[in-house]
């Protein structure tokens, strides 16, 4: 149990408190808790004061919370405004206090009086964030590939669609990355916005002291037509084994494409460089076609699969209202919400054509959580599912399958970026 502890202040940080604020978030992620005057003029560059909080005992920061304004992809394409939420630590010596309890009430109330429809956040540990009414909404994975085995013809050269292939440099990226990009985010529920920062920083134009630069590669595929629809971002290690064989992999960083030809081609590629034996996909969506794309899909290892992007509905009807459905039905669902920011009694009428959401008093169909509607809004998580586990009752008998038909997703949502 928290034990609240009035004396210590919880309060938006004046860029005065930037270098003990930094040095806090720092200690949170153990990392070395010196603060450089080079990270402190980088944090105030792009943090807003206004919505990055502190907790302070006796004047130093113990604990750390930021959020900033962000753009969420729902299913269709169309983006909501959500509230993007990083920087969560608190300080060893001050866990049990119920420091994150004030900072997320305080941040979250701010994040409904401005209108933002849901709360996002990629959480370092599972079980922290689902008593603030977040739900997992993505996952992610990691492959492995090797090559050798892969059954990929050796003498593979370049695309034979037409297209192309060309090396390119950290400008060239900074100039064509973004407009590529807002193509492939558009089209991929549950992906986020990048600003202009994240390419500066992905490319090397802004270096961070705490994260130690290493000159990537990055690859450009373009279609016959000449027009840019990939583009991949790596690194290659230099490993021999024994009898002088080249053991090298290359890893990638991240791989966006707005075409399925451009997505097969750069691995293609990567699995094509003479003296790589093995790929690391980087993060990727846990329904990657990565190993279907390979003559023998088990030469891709899955290393990792994991909870990625949580989201918060903090407003229902917007929510429901925003994505699209494949399917048609009616639905009534009673929500929980023990923060009092988004419960109610909802119904919801959905068809291809659109939906409309509007409270309501007649029966509830399913009884939920705002975390499971959060879980289910981007149509990866099944009510059914739910409903077996426990952490979704059913009203009226059926009405979880129902609710599948509704919301699930043919492909799953994914989030390309850590924030």
């Amino acid at each position: 149990m928290s034990r609240p502890v009035p004396h210590i202040d919880v309060r938006s940080i004046t860029e005065a408190d930037i270098p003990d604020w930094s040095r806090a978030l720092n200690t949170g992620f153990l990392r070395t808790p010196d603060v450089a005057e080079t990270e402190v003029a980088d944090r105030a560059s792009y943090i807003v004061p206004s919505r990055t909080l502190g907790a302070f005992d006796a004047g130093r920061c113990v604990a750390t919370f930021r959020s900033f304004a962000q753009e969420l992809t729902a299913v269709g394409g169309a983006t909501v405004p959500a509230d993007a939420i990083s920087n969560v630590t608190v300080t060893p010596t001050h866990r049990r206090r119920g420091l994150l309890n004030r900072m997320m009430a305080q941040d979250l109330a701010a994040a409904k009086d401005r209108g933002d429809v849901v709360a996002t956040l990629i959480a370092a540990e599972y079980p922290i964030y689902g008593r603030y009414g977040f739900g997992p909404a993505t996952w992610t994975a990691q492959w492995s590939v090797d090559v050798p085995r892969a059954g990929l013809d050796p003498r593979w050269a370049g695309p034979d669609d037409g297209g192309r292939i060309d090396l390119v440099d950290s400008a060239d990226v900074r100039k064509i990355g973004p407009e590529l990009f807002e193509r492939v985010r558009r089209a991929q529920p549950g992906a986020v916005d990048r600003d202009e920062r994240w390419w500066q920083v992905s490319t090397g134009a802004v270096r961070l002291d705490r994260s130690p630069w290493t000159e990537p590669f990055f690859a450009v595929y373009r279609s016959a037509g000449g027009e840019v629809e990939g583009l991949v971002k790596y690194t290659a290690d230099d490993t021999w084994g024994d009898g002088k064989q080249p053991l090298n992999t290359a890893s990638v960083t991240w791989l966006i494409a707005a075409t399925p030809r451009a997505e097969r081609n750069l691995w293609y590629y990567l699995c094509s460089i003479d003296w790589i034996t093995t790929v690391k996909s980087g993060w990727r969506a846990p329904d990657d076609l990565l190993p279907f794309y390979l003559p023998d899909p088990r030469a891709a290892r899955i290393t990792t699969l994991a909870d990625w992007l949580w989201v918060r509905v903090l407003d229902v009807v917007r929510a429901l209202e925003a994505r699209t459905y494949e399917g048609q039905g009616t639905l009534v669902l009673e929500v929980v919400d023990g923060a009092g920011l988004a419960g109610g009694r909802y119904r919801l009428d959905a068809s291809p054509d659109g939906a409309s959401c509007t409270p309501t008093t007649a029966a509830a169909d399913l009884t939920l959580d705002v975390a499971e509607l959060s879980a289910l809004w981007l149509g990866d998580e099944s009510a059914v599912r739910l409903a077996a586990l426990g952490r979704v009752r059913e009203e009226r008998a059926g009405a979880a399958k129902v609710a599948d038909a509704l919301l699930r997703t043919s492909r799953r949502p994914w989030c390309p970026d850590m924030f």
